[in-house]
C-alpha cells in the first residue's frame, strides 16, 4: 500500500515522502496513529504541487542572499572605539556591533550569521566572513580606529 508520511518516521521516511509500506503496517500503525494518510491521486498532487513551492520559495531566497551578498562585498565598517597604549583596544569588538554599524549602513544581517576566527582586540582592518547561507557567503571590512 502506498502512503504518505504526515510525520518523520524512523526507519520508514521523512514528512511528507511516498513510501510503499506493507497493508498492516498501513492500517494498523501508520494510519492509525495519524503519521500516515493513503496516497490517492489528489493527496500526490497536493504533495507534489508542496514541494515545487518549496523548491521555488528556496531559490527565491537563495538569490535575494546573492544580491544581499554581491552588495555588500568588500564593504567597509569602521567602528571608532577607545583605544590604549600600542592601539589596543579596551574589550572587543564584537559580531553584534558589527552588525549594528552594518544596519545603519542600510544592510539588514543578523549578528548570528557575522563569523569572526578571533576576537578583534587592536586597532587595525580586518576582514570579517558573513555566511547568509550554507553556499552564499560574502566578505566586509571592519576597520577600527581610536575614538
Amino acid at each position: 500500500m502506498k502512503v504518505i508520511l504526515l510525520a518523520d518516521v524512523k526507519g520508514s521516511g521523512k514528512k511528507d515522502d511516498i513510501i510503499e509500506v506493507s497493508d498492516g503496517y498501513a492500517k494498523n500503525f501508520l494510519i492509525k496513529k495519524k503519521l500516515a494518510v493513503e496516497a490517492t491521486s489528489t493527496e500526490v498532487n497536493a504533495v507534489n504541487n508542496k514541494k515545487k513551492a518549496e523548491a521555488f520559495h528556496k531559490a527565491e531566497e537563495k538569490k535575494y542572499w546573492k544580491e544581499v551578498a554581491a552588495k555588500i562585498k568588500n564593504h567597509e565598517v569602521v567602528c571608532a572605539v577607545k583605544c590604549g597604549e600600542n592601539g589596543k583596544i579596551f574589550g572587543s569588538i564584537t559580531s553584534k556591533e558589527i552588525a549594528e554599524k552594518l544596519a545603519e549602513d542600510g544592510f539588514d544581517v543578523d549578528k548570528k550569521k557575522i563569523l569572526l576566527k578571533d576576537t578583534i582586540k587592536n586597532q587595525g582592518v580586518y576582514t570579517v566572513e558573513i555566511k547568509f547561507l550554507p553556499d552564499v557567503t560574502s566578505s566586509v571590512k571592519v576597520k577600527v580606529i581610536n575614538a
